[in-house]
């Protein structure tokens, strides 16, 4: 699509750009947390990796309290409590604040821009190359 062209009769007002912009750059700091979380959950699964390996290493070597303290203590408990693993929470921030979020930001777009997106940048696109053929 041409920098141009709009494809709606709609066009949002400067604060109706600004809002949505916000709202969209909202969206995508909640996406870098998610990756965040997906960081921490796999960050988490390699480190009880680690641990499930050291435990026949400890058990070979006579440590057998050590080993059994990794098999019944450490590798079945959650991150958070007892109970809670890192794919629970990432499980929970999914469904929830990002799923929320997220189809807030749809109905904001819908709304303002009838689900255009990047507005704001196609206006700094337009403004730019305006400002570049003045000459």
């Amino acid at each position: 699509m041409a920098v141009d062209e709009y494809p709606s009769e709609q066009t949002p007002t400067e604060t109706e750009q600004e809002a949505l912009h916000r709202v969209t750059l909202g969206m995508e700091w909640l996406q870098r947390a998610h990756g965040h979380l997906l960081a921490f959950h796999h960050n988490v699964g390699h480190a009880m990796d680690h641990f499930a390996a050291a435990e026949p290493l400890l058990r070979e070597a006579g440590h057998v309290e050590l080993a059994d303290a990794i098999r019944d203590e450490y590798l079945p408990r959650g991150v958070v409590d007892e109970d809670r693993w890192s794919y629970d929470i990432v499980e929970d921030f999914e469904d929830g604040v990002l799923a929320d979020m997220d189809a807030f930001e749809t109905t904001v777009r819908t709304q303002l821009a009838d689900g255009q997106r990047h507005v704001a940048e196609r206006a700094q696109e337009r403004r730019w190359k305006e400002r570049s053929s003045e000459d």
